[in-house]
């Protein structure tokens, strides 16, 4: 019963929180605080419970909702971030329009993707899948101009997913005679290598296209930069990752793990063609990001970039990297929703200035955002005693014990991008001299920067004790056949290798006293201007805050003539030449009776010339 009312809490509070707000703006936002609230204590309580209940009957088919180690893990990551953004668009949202509208879309895209992870049958997943689906996209198109092209490009590219996973779905049901997951988990491996094939490419495609993988990465960028603030950080940080949930249970429940690692391509395995997706997913799109001066877009790429990390882990069919994948799923939840959270801010204080080369010295009017930032992008990059180091260090240890050294080059220098790009991210939002017309800038509200100290402390503290999550990831990869690694509370301990964070937390904060007394016991600080300051030995002038604002201009200019994304111009000239088409089709239809008559006595004739034909022949 408590996955019944965690749906009804979720769906029901939906509707409800919009029903509220027709009568009063603080009793909307009053409910829709609670009810998120009320749906994370029930997923909370559900933690360790194994369930499979019955919920509707429909078209003779018995759908299913079920929670299990892997439901609720990807559950609570969903509350967890909707929760916080919500509790951040009590601000943010002041004074827009339809915000009762944002509410209700917010929270039924909630209960969407808590229907898909908690669903046990696939025409439950498939309803969910697109009551989220179709959320996000007017969430998407919320501030409308261009933020409606960019919600058509989101929303054509899933109806091309959903196509194809409805496909996969009537082939399974045909073949097997059943849609729900547990039974057809039983079957899958014993399916033909070339009906294995046929199925793995049609899900890859409905959950490429929504975990953003390439070349299904185009609709994401413009996406996050036109959604409002806290939803790009729910749409980055957890509904992309609904596509890596549906990886997850094609590979290892539906596949299983000797299956999949059996499959092969012609003489490729097909679990080496996906772990090279991955690596491409990482490295091109992390240095494409180096190049935006747009805030939210700079973060959209490291959406991208960061989905191929997972997909790396993932696909490799180990213990470890599957552990490590899946354990970065719910890192990037938690940084990237702060880094976009702390855009959210900012652009809640200077009324929507995303431009970076428009910002500078903003650390000394938003300290707390300053450091919600340092945080996120901390995490991001993977330096230690944060929880991102840890998923990379387990994926690069199974890439170089596994020996793929290619692989693993790939993701370090995804890396090396992500820290030029983040240093560009911090170096021009917060460094520098502060703008005049910044000069009474206010801090951000405390119920926006609750959950960026929230989502910092859940960034170190899983990068201090990463044995608290890595317990529960490590029974998910038991689940799928796996041997657990050696997990503690300070990390994993294995034959080939120790890794405890605990010690590195303690090496840490030694160094740390020891430098504070040095600096303490040296001369006292003297404050001068902030524009007192000189660059390679020449004055800088007031409100330019550095002469190097514009980070990688001269590199970019020589790169410029390349840089392209060949996959985005693919997708418009079929979109050009699909319209084409439309308007020769459309004018067969041109309202003049008379013509309608000839098109049905052509018809008639060409009728009749075949069968003449026919028989002569």
């Amino acid at each position: 019963m408590l996955v019944k009312l965690i749906m009804l809490t979720a769906f029901g509070g939906a509707f409800l929180t919009w029903f509220l707000g027709k009568t009063s703006s603080r009793l909307r936002d009053f409910l829709a605080v609670i009810v998120s609230l009320a749906v994370n204590v029930l997923v909370a309580l559900s933690y360790g419970k194994i369930q499979e209940i019955h919920w509707i009957t429909f078209l003779d088919l018995s759908l299913v909702l079920r929670i299990n180690t892997l439901s609720w893990f990807f559950a609570i990551a969903i509350q967890t971030v909707t929760t916080l953004s919500v509790i951040f668009s009590l601000t943010y949202m002041k004074g827009k329009e339809r915000v009762d509208f944002y509410y209700l879309m917010m929270l039924l895209c909630n209960a969407g993707m808590l229907g898909i992870v908690l669903s046990g049958d696939l025409v439950s997943f498939y309803i969910f899948w697109e009551i989220m689906s179709w959320s996000a996209f007017l969430l998407i198109s919320y501030n409308r101009g261009p933020a409606l092209a960019a919600g058509m490009k989101y929303i054509v590219m899933s109806l091309v997913g959903s196509v194809a996973m409805l496909i996969g779905m009537l082939s399974l049901y045909t073949n097997y005679g059943t849609i729900n997951i547990s039974a057809l988990a039983a079957l899958g491996a014993s399916a033909s290598t070339g009906y294995m094939i046929f199925i793995l490419i049609l899900f890859f495609v409905a959950f490429g296209i929504k975990n953003a993988v390439w070349p299904f990465h185009s609709w994401l960028p413009p996406a996050h930069s036109e959604a409002p603030s806290p939803f790009s950080a729910v749409l980055s940080g957890i509904l992309v990752r609904m596509g890596m949930y549906g990886f997850l249970l094609m590979l290892y429940v539906f596949l299983g793990v000797k299956a999949f690692l059996d499959l092969k391509l012609g003489w490729c395995p097909v679990h080496y063609i996906l772990a090279w997706i991955g690596a491409i997913n990482i490295v091109v799109p992390t240095f494409i990001a180096m190049f935006q001066n747009d805030s939210k877009r700079l973060l959209a790429w490291h959406g991208v970039g960061q989905g191929g990390y997972m997909i790396l882990g993932v696909s490799l069919g180990t213990g470890m990297g599957v552990v490590g994948g899946t354990f970065h799923i719910v890192n990037h939840t938690s940084y990237i929703a702060l880094l976009f959270l702390v855009v959210g801010a900012i652009e809640y204080r200077t009324g929507g200035v995303r431009d970076l080369n428009s910002l500078g010295g903003l650390i000394k009017k938003m300290p707390v955002v300053f450091i919600g930032a340092l945080v996120g992008a901390c995490g991001l990059i993977g330096l230690p005693m944060t929880n991102g180091f840890v998923s990379k260090w387990l994926i690069y240890k199974t890439l170089i014990l596994d020996g793929h050294p290619f692989l693993a080059f790939a993701a370090l220098v995804g890396t090396w991008g992500t820290i030029l790009s983040l240093y560009k991210f911090l170096h021009n939002i917060f460094m520098g001299q502060l703008p005049e017309k910044y000069s009474n800038l206010k801090k951000a509200p405390f119920n926006m920067q609750l959950p960026i100290i929230i989502f910092s402390l859940i960034i170190i503290v899983f990068g201090i004790l990463p044995g608290i999550p890595l317990k529960l990831i490590g029974a998910i990869g038991s689940s799928f056949g796996f041997e657990s690694p050696g997990i503690n509370i300070g990390g994993i301990v294995s034959e080939t290798g120790t890794l405890n964070t605990i010690n590195i937390f303690a090496a840490f904060l030694v160094s740390f006293i020891l430098v504070w007394l040095l600096f303490r016991a040296g001369g006292k600080k003297v404050d001068i201007p902030q524009d007192n300051s000189y660059a390679a030995g020449s004055h800088v002038p007031r409100d330019k805050y550095h002469y190097t604002v514009e980070f990688y201009e001269p590199l970019f200019r020589m790169i410029k003539p390349y840089f392209r994304d060949f996959v985005d111009e693919f997708y418009m000239q079929l979109v050009k030449a699909l319209e084409w088409l439309s308007e020769r089709v459309r004018k067969v239809y041109c309202g003049d009776l008379g013509i309608y008559v000839i098109y049905i006595v052509l018809f008639l004739s060409i009728l009749v010339i075949s069968k003449i034909g026919l028989k002569l022949w």
